[in-house]
């Protein structure tokens, strides 16, 4: 598929790809953040924007990742990383975080994906053979929530292409994705196939298209990714 454009492995790629799919939140939102590079978003959340940010494992009201003094063993997200909490977080069941994901009360995730082809489709739960950890609630907010965005290094680690015709992985959701967020661009899933919106400073279109399997259109207002 050829080499990767220079900037796509270089220092601060998940930062950038956390950074600008904060731009996606709106005031007022729930929103649920995946392991990896998603948990990275609530760092970047726009000053003075009100998102509450949800965990599986029975947390409401996120903060930003604590500083070492800040470190509660007690608080956590559903990757068990330490987070910090804003006034007024509150603490449940876990059965009744995911009452409110499957309910259609989270109004956003972001997820990291292994494979997203452009049907929408996602595989980020398992890969054959491999010894599985567990399945998270992946599956469930896929469903659940209102809009799901994946944020995802553009290939592999050894350059293989991760926006694929078809997904390959077993399925996470069918249909599912509605953005994608990479270190090389912005691409939306609409019904007629995958659309090229953003690209980083200094990659063409030519560059994303040659680490990419599924066929992308260029939107005809096509600009510069702002991170």
């Amino acid at each position: 598929m050829g080499s990767q454009p220079q900037t796509a492995r270089s220092e601060g790629a998940k930062e950038r790809i956390a950074r600008r799919v904060a731009q996606e939140m709106r005031d007022g939102y729930y929103a649920n953040l995946g392991v990896g590079i998603p948990v990275m978003v609530a760092n970047y959340i726009p000053e003075g924007m009100e998102v509450v940010l949800e965990a599986e494992n029975g947390m409401l009201g996120i903060g930003p990742y604590p500083f070492e003094e800040q470190v509660d063993p007690d608080l956590i997200n559903a990757g068990k990383e330490p987070v910090t909490e804003i006034p007024g977080s509150s603490y449940f069941h876990s059965a009744d975080s995911f009452t409110m994901i499957r309910g259609g009360h989270v109004d956003i995730t972001v997820l990291g994906g292994m494979e997203v082809d452009e049907h929408g489709n996602l595989a980020n739960w398992t890969v054959p053979g491999k010894k599985l950890q567990g399945m998270g609630g992946a599956m469930d907010l896929v469903a659940g929530a209102r809009r799901v965005i994946i944020a995802m290094e553009h290939t592999t680690k050894d350059g293989k292409p991760k926006i694929l015709k078809r997904c390959t992985l077993p399925l996470t959701g069918v249909g599912v994705v509605d953005l994608i967020v990479t270190e090389l661009a912005v691409i939306e899933v609409s019904p007629t196939g995958l659309v090229l919106h953003e690209l980083a400073d200094g990659v063409t279109p030519e560059d994303v298209q040659k680490v990419t399997e599924a066929t992308l259109r260029v939107a005809d207002d096509l600009k510069i990714m702002l991170t």
